[in-house]
């Protein structure tokens, strides 16, 4: 990561650290307000590097070495290509930040914080982190393929962290949804909204009764049940679903010696998981 930094504290209006988004930066300059004055801000370091994750109001930029900065962006910031059919420095939307585009980024620094004055990239890269995102961009308007995108993700867990998990429970032999089951999964999905950039993974489980074939389809049900109730009744997106399964008897959590350990072990977690590339902006 280049770092180019200036350490003499100046006073900066830091506007865009202070006002809503939706202000412009003409209305700002016109009405100068005390209270977005910040005493003992300065020049933040200029950050090259690849965009690598969007949230938002937020970028993730990973350098060369492989450190990332996360810097905010709103109206304030400058968005310019350098040169050629892209106007030759005239400003861009924000809609240009792309995924793996190349840039250069000037900030200005206060309480920790980075917010993005001007950003620049050559308008090659624009060109190609464009024809990369039109050939792979998942259309979330096109459910189906959204969701088989989105499960192909969960192909190593160890890509999650995971931020928390609810457990709903069954009867022996059972795949049908308790009324307080019911209310733990709305409310699990409540929390997931709150959540940015959350996924769901939902698990199914059994306790030792039965044969290990039908203990398989028994947790494969339990999941579609939670599944379904997530969709039809708690509104979770389909494409926000990682691809469900049903583990059987495996990682109980208590023993199945007893009869309140299997009713612990009949069950189906529902973990809310974030992207370990997306966490944090």
């Amino acid at each position: 990561m280049h770092v180019n930094s200036k350490k003499t504290p100046v006073l900066v209006l830091l506007a865009m650290l202070a006002v809503p988004a939706s202000g412009s930066l003409a209305a700002q300059q016109a009405s100068p307000d005390p209270s977005i004055v910040v005493v003992g801000s300065r020049e933040g370091p200029e950050i090259k590097g690849i965009i690598t994750a969007r949230s938002g109001e937020k970028l993730k930029v990973t350098a060369a070495d492989g450190t990332t900065t996360i810097i905010a962006i709103n109206d304030a910031t400058r968005i310019k290509a350098n040169k050629g059919f892209l106007g030759g420095g005239s400003k861009l939307a924000a809609d240009s930040l792309l995924n793996g585009l190349p840039v250069a980024i000037k900030t200005l620094e206060a309480d920790g914080n980075l917010v993005a004055s001007q950003i620049t990239f050559r308008n090659n890269d624009l060109k190609t982190a464009t024809m990369i995102r039109n050939g792979t961009s998942q259309r979330f308007d096109e459910q189906t393929a959204a969701t088989e995108a989105l499960r192909s993700r969960v192909g190593d867990i160890d890509n999650y962290n995971v931020k928390n998990t609810a457990n709903v429970f069954f009867d022996t032999g059972k795949a049908v949804l308790s009324e307080k089951a019911k209310a733990d999964i709305c409310a699990t999905a409540t929390e997931a909204e709150g959540v940015n950039n959350a996924l769901m993974l939902v698990v199914g489980y059994t306790d030792s009764t039965g044969s290990d074939e039908f203990n398989q389809q028994l947790s494969e049900k339990r999941a579609s049940s939670v599944i379904h109730y997530l969709q039809q009744v708690c509104h979770w997106k389909p494409y926000r679903m990682l691809t469900p399964t049903g583990m059987a008897e495996a990682d109980p959590l208590a023993s199945n010696d007893t009869a309140e350990g299997k009713a612990q072990n009949r069950r189906v977690s529902v973990n809310i998981l974030v992207s370990k590339g997306l966490d944090g902006i």
